[in-house]
């Protein structure tokens, strides 16, 4: 499974890829947002600069909702960067926008998918990636995870390549619940990618070898 991060934090993208874990990036408004970074012109240089970093794909995501402003800046974004995968909405010109890329050869992820039938759709129209929000599920007591086993189900029946990328992860055992049910990716804050490296077990045998090695 890849994990991709989540955030627009540069420190934070190192520090993963520094890690040696990391696949990918995923950004969006908001996150560009949170971190200061205002302007059409300082919002594309960062896009590169975390292109910089990484080795992996980068999700950058349009504003537009209408199919001819989509693809205008989905084009602009795939020219700043090998790396870059251009991110369209679950909506009707963004499915049309989806498949004009993917006969482009432009990567895309197809984002806010909430139901298997958006799933179904984003992988009919070519998507590169899918990316249910099953935090966001749990937030409205339904079940994010039992929708990346539908969908896990849906796109083995029929051969689909559209990767899962589970989104919205908000803590480790998301992530090793995507695990186990077979999502191609999931992208998640550091701390919750970090939090896996922690279990107290760790934390009490390190303490004896160390006390051991000074005997």
């Amino acid at each position: 499974m890849k994990f991709f991060i989540d955030t627009a934090n540069l420190a934070q993208i190192k520090e993963a890829q520094d890690l040696g874990v990391l696949d990918g990036v995923t950004t969006n408004p908001s996150l560009m947002a949170k971190e200061g970074i205002k302007g059409q012109e300082n919002i594309l240089k960062h896009y590169v600069d975390i292109c910089n970093i990484v080795t992996g794909d980068v999700s950058a995501e349009v504003i537009s909702t209408d199919f001819d402003g989509m693809v205008k800046e989905g084009e602009a974004l795939a020219k700043l960067h090998p790396r870059i995968v251009v991110k369209i909405p679950m909506i009707k010109d963004g499915v049309k926008a989806i498949k004009y890329f993917t006969e482009k050869g432009i990567k895309t992820n197809c984002t806010l998918v909430f139901s298997a039938g958006q799933a179904l759709l984003a992988a009919k129209a070519g998507a590169t990636y899918m990316s249910p929000f099953i935090g966001r599920l749990d937030d409205v007591s339904t079940d994010g995870l039992n929708l990346i086993e539908d969908i896990r189900i849906i796109y083995d029946n029929y051969g689909y390549e559209t990767e899962i990328l589970a989104a919205s992860v908000r803590h480790p055992m998301h992530i090793i619940e995507c695990a186990k049910i077979g999502a191609d990716v999931i992208t998640a804050p550091l701390s919750a990618i970090t939090a896996l490296l922690k279990h107290p077990l760790t934390d009490i045998g390190l303490a004896q070898f160390l006390a051991d090695a000074k005997k």
